[in-house]
């Protein structure tokens, strides 16, 4: 393993919402190239601390470093910069907009003249796609409401691949797809690992999870639960981590962090 410092390191992160603690001392990181996965039971924090890293929430205290350096992320714009992308389950897309259009929705190019420039949307629309190997899409000039499920998951993802991204975080990407779309979108999830990205992938699909992830971390009622190597630890292991695992560490103190294999 190189001695670069993980993309992204959370520590101690915590948060709550009135007397909702939501979250405490959490900790998590993914490294440049890697598949983070991260699961837990409904309530266990997963999107709390996804919105953490996204900048739509405040972490109450802890610390978060991109690239090996302390940095404070106030709103979505500031991870952004530092390249961070997220693909929510909704997509966010317009039904009623092309490909290329969605693609650039809201980071429009212009020319001189504050025409839109549109060859310019197109090639690089069409070497993104290219580069991720998305080849079911007939034309990037068709509306995203004729695409198929998998097909505008691909388009979600690579919007953020586009745009210069580090970290791209994916919730749920699977959900609600049929089993061939399901393969096609997580053959696109590991060509971004392929690709260097750094990718934390959110899923209650535990076949999904082994099927691409490098890591898995495992939150529970708001703590840390358990760090597993995919290749040394099996679904029903994390399974118990996920319905009964104990914190790993009680007030900033580690217990035992990683599983046994």
């Amino acid at each position: 393993m190189s001695d670069e410092p993980p993309i992204l390191e959370l520590r101690d992160i915590s948060k709550s919402f009135g007397s909702v603690q939501a979250l405490s001392d959490v900790d998590l990181e993914v490294r440049r190239g890697e598949i983070m996965a991260l699961v837990g039971d409904n309530g266990a924090g997963k999107s709390t601390l996804i919105k953490c890293i996204a900048g739509i929430h405040a972490a109450d205290s802890g610390e978060i470093l991109f690239e090996g350096q302390p940095v404070n992320i106030s709103g979505p714009k500031d991870a952004a910069k530092l390249g961070i992308e997220v693909v929510y389950q909704d997509l966010a897309l317009c039904d009623n907009l092309d490909v290329v259009q969605n693609m650039y929705l809201g980071r429009e190019a212009h020319n001189p003249l504050q025409v839109l420039n549109e060859p310019e949307m197109e090639g690089r629309t069409a070497t993104t796609l290219k580069s991720l190997a998305v080849t079911t899409i007939r034309s990037i000039r068709q509306p995203v409401a004729t695409l198929s499920g998998g097909q505008r998951q691909s388009v979600a993802v690579a919007r953020a691949v586009m745009w210069n991204s580090k970290l791209v975080i994916l919730d749920e990407p699977t959900a609600a797809l049929g089993v061939a779309q399901t393969e096609q979108v997580l053959a696109l999830v590991q060509r971004l690992g392929q690709q260097g990205l750094a990718v934390i992938l959110i899923s209650h699909n535990l076949h999904d999870i082994f099927a691409v992830a490098d890591r898995i971390t495992v939150l529970r009622l708001g703590r840390n639960a358990g760090l597993y190597e995919r290749t040394a630890t099996t679904q029903q292991e994390v399974v118990a981590a996920i319905t009964a695992g104990a914190p790993t560490k009680v007030s900033g103190i580690e217990m035992d962090a990683e599983a046994p294999a």
